[in-house]
């Protein structure tokens, strides 16, 4: 658990917006319910690997909307939680969405944010 009176900001990685406007508005305030309590809990998600050879090291995932929707995360500084970065939103019928982080993830470490 994050302490007390720990501010943990959470950002949004460039695509992840678009991820969220695709949503619907009561799925929208469900995903949004569970990245606020991820400033509470960043460890509340599970701990991702390797995902049909997409490596998704550093990584976690949440479920919102009765496990219909996952949210990928990492934590930018571990040791301390004071970063949370959101890596995208999506169906989790597929591995759509891990295939979508490891092509976002690939392009922000040839062409990083300035």
């Amino acid at each position: 658990m994050a302490a007390a009176n720990k501010k943990i900001h959470i950002e949004l990685i460039r695509k992840e917006p678009e991820d969220y406007k695709k949503l619907g508005s009561s799925v929208r305030k469900d995903v949004a319910k569970k990245i606020d309590k991820l400033a509470d809990n960043p460890f509340a998600g599970d701990s991702l690997g390797n995902k049909d050879n997409i490596d998704l090291t550093g990584y976690y995932k949440l479920y919102a909307c009765d496990k219909k929707i996952r949210i990928v995360y990492r934590l930018i500084t571990p040791e301390r939680v004071e970063i949370i970065e959101i890596g995208g939103i999506g169906k989790r019928d597929t591995m759509a969405i891990y295939k979508t982080i490891g092509k976002r993830i690939k392009n922000h470490i040839e062409k990083p944010q300035t």
